[in-house]
Formats: C-alpha cells, sequence, structure tokens
C-alpha cells in the first residue's frame, strides 16, 4: 500500500470520526441539563427531557431555570427538592 493510499484512508476515517461527535453533539449526547432549549419562531423554549408529549410546546418556560429549580415534565418550574 502506498503512502497516498494510506493517507487517504486515514483522512476518510477521521472524517467519519468527527462527522460522528458531530451527530451525536447535535442528538445532544454530551449535554448533561435536565432540559434542552427549543427554537420556536423568535424565542426559545425550555423544554425538560422527559416531557409530556401531550403538552403543547408553548406551555413551556421561555426562561431556562434556576440553579435549585427544575422543569416539570408539564412545563412548570418548581424548587429541586419537590
Amino acid at each position: 500500500m502506498t503512502s497516498r493510499k494510506k493517507f487517504k484512508y486515514i483522512f476518510i476515517a477521521a472524517v467519519i470520526v468527527i462527522a460522528g461527535f458531530a451527530l451525536a453533539d447535535a442528538l445532544g449526547t454530551f449535554n448533561s441539563k435536565p432540559y434542552k432549549a427549543v427554537p420556536h419562531g423568535s424565542h426559545v423554549h425550555y423544554v425538560p427531557k422527559d416531557r409530556d408529549p401531550d403538552v403543547p410546546l408553548d406551555d413551556f418556560p421561555m426562561k431556562k431555570p434556576g440553579p435549585n429549580e427544575k422543569i416539570t415534565p408539564t412545563g412548570q418550574i418548581v424548587p429541586k427538592n419537590q
């Protein structure tokens, strides 16, 4: 195998690995927060990962929960100890 072919295969493998990391990041694999920001027109709603699918997106808050708060599956911001 020539060095040119070897470089070609290493380059292709590197591109696949980088694309895999980019896809995993886009899917939120590396996100440790219990909620995600969902763009909705000109604003953003903060939705928990365990969201109730029957609750419309408009019922979720447009501000991030505080450090001692969490978002319930139905969209309320409550203290973490509840």
